[in-house]
């Protein structure tokens, strides 16, 4: 058992963090083999950019299912330290199995809203995967995270390009919208949402208003995994994302026209050519880097 599990796990109720929770969390596990192993060819091209040094200190905000710490912990090797928070206990819970069966001692997690601070002594670094895009602030968010570093420390978030260059979420959700109407303003959300951070002038600006020297934007072009086939790609669309959102607002409406929304999207995914144990579709993001003022 990992002995540095501290039982005390707590996060401060909001309606982000609720939503994360009743709603969003269920439909991530169901779907964890894309969450996860969907997105690995993006962690295979940035992890060696990252230059992990041996007993470093790390943190990993929004550490989802634990994959990304655990990689971290083994880069920093024994004499480091990693910390892995999340504001969705059920994720936490399965980082935690993975960590034991894996055999991880220097990994720990906690369930936190990064956004309202953290009591511990100072990182290295931190690093966040497809998570700083739901910052309710983002400013506020990127502050927090700097707080977190020593004078020197690093940061490195990966977040998602442009909406046109990421079809395995935007041409699904294109699909859903010529049968449901968008998202009305009073929607519930998870946030600002999967491309809040794409425009590369405006992060920018909100990285240096949070306080942070040597920002950096870095392309990284990779194929995400979808579903392992047409049915489980299509299940998955209906229920995360943009056209996941679309669907879920439209309620009955919806329903009533799953039968050709399934068709259509069936259809988009038929041709998709890439298929190496799944379907994989095109994808980019930025790896973004930064420092904390010395």
């Amino acid at each position: 058992m990992n002995q540095q599990i501290n039982i005390e796990d707590t996060t401060s109720a909001s309606p982000l963090v609720d939503f994360w929770n009743d709603v969003l969390a269920p439909k991530f596990i169901q779907y964890r083999h894309i969450l996860v192993g969907g997105l690995s060819r993006h962690s295979e091209v940035v992890f060696p950019m990252l230059a992990v040094e041996k007993g470093q200190r790390i943190l990993d905000v929004g550490c989802g299912f634990g994959d990304t710490a655990i990689e971290l912990a083994n880069a920093t090797g024994p004499q480091g330290d990693v910390l892995g928070v999340d504001c969705c206990a059920a994720f936490l819970d399965h980082a935690r199995n993975v960590a034991d069966g894996e055999g991880v001692p220097n990994v720990r997690f906690l369930c936190r809203d990064v956004e309202r601070g953290l009591e511990e002594p100072p990182f290295d670094m931190v690093f966040a995967r497809f998570g700083t895009m739901f910052f309710a602030n983002p400013v506020a968010g990127l502050r927090a995270m700097r707080i977190c570093l020593k004078p020197g420390g690093r940061l490195a978030h990966i977040v998602w390009r442009q909406r046109a260059d990421n079809p395995w979420l935007i041409e699904a959700r294109d699909i859903v919208r010529r049968y449901l109407p968008p998202p009305g303003e009073d929607a519930a959300t998870c946030g600002p949402g999967p491309f809040s951070m794409a425009d590369e002038t405006v992060t920018r600006a909100q990285m240096a208003a949070a306080g942070f020297e040597d920002i950096a934007f870095r392309r990284v072009d990779a194929k995400v995994m979808v579903g392992r086939d047409v049915a489980d790609a299509i299940a998955f669309q209906l229920a995360i994302g943009p056209a996941g959102e679309t669907f879920r607002e439209a309620g009955r409406l919806a329903e009533e026209q799953r039968p050709e929304i399934e068709a259509a999207l069936a259809g988009m995914f038929e041709a998709v050519i890439a298929r190496e144990g799944g379907l994989w579709m095109d994808s980019s993001s930025w790896l973004i880097t930064a420092r904390n003022p010395t």
